[in-house]
Order: structure tokens, then sequence, then C-alpha cells
């Protein structure tokens, strides 16, 4: 055996690798823990980008971006945010870019 540590990562369903690709001679498999992670929004989350979605669906931009603005300022979240400058944008607001005021 070359112990010649490598990588190979395989799906769970691929019939397992057999020998080194550096020196041909059978290997030992080790197996590593799988570091995933699941995010499951809480249901007020879920909630109001459902209500969202409805309004922008409904042309209701200005709603959606109050709407966005107000969670996002709640759950300090910046994507959120962009959207909803996004949604007043598209209900006719104009923000200056300088000074943050809209006219």
């Amino acid at each position: 055996m070359c112990r010649e540590v490598f990588e190979y990562i395989q799906g769970v369903d691929e019939k397992p690798l057999s020998y080194c690709p550096n020196c041909g001679k059978r290997v030992k498999k080790i197996i590593s823990w799988c570091h995933a992670a699941v995010i499951d929004p809480s249901q007020e989350y879920s909630k109001t980008e459902k209500k969202i979605t409805e309004y922008e669906h409904a042309g209701l931009y200005s709603h959606a971006a109050e709407l966005a603005d107000k969670y996002s300022h709640k759950t300090k979240d910046k994507l959120l945010k962009e959207r909803a400058l996004e949604n007043y944008k598209k209900a006719g607001y104009n923000f200056d870019s300088t000074t943050g005021n809209n006219d």
C-alpha cells in the first residue's frame, strides 16, 4: 500500500472505488461525515414571503415593498431589503442615491 491519501467523492449509489489511482493497489474506504445544513424557514417568514409574492403578482408593489421593508428591518435580511427597494421603484418611488431620501 502506498499510503498516499486522496479524496474521491462518490454518490451513495455509485460502485465503491477499489484501487488507488496513484499506485493501483487496493484501497481502504473511509466515509466522512456529511456536513450539510437544511434551513427550514420559520412560519412567520414563509407567511410574509407568500404575502409579498401575492402583492407582487397582483401589481401591488407599494404593499409588497412596505411589507418587505418592514420585515427586512426586523430580520436584518439584506436581500429582502433590496427586494423592498426594487418594489418601491416599481411602485413609482424615486430615491435620491446620495441622500437616501425619496422625492
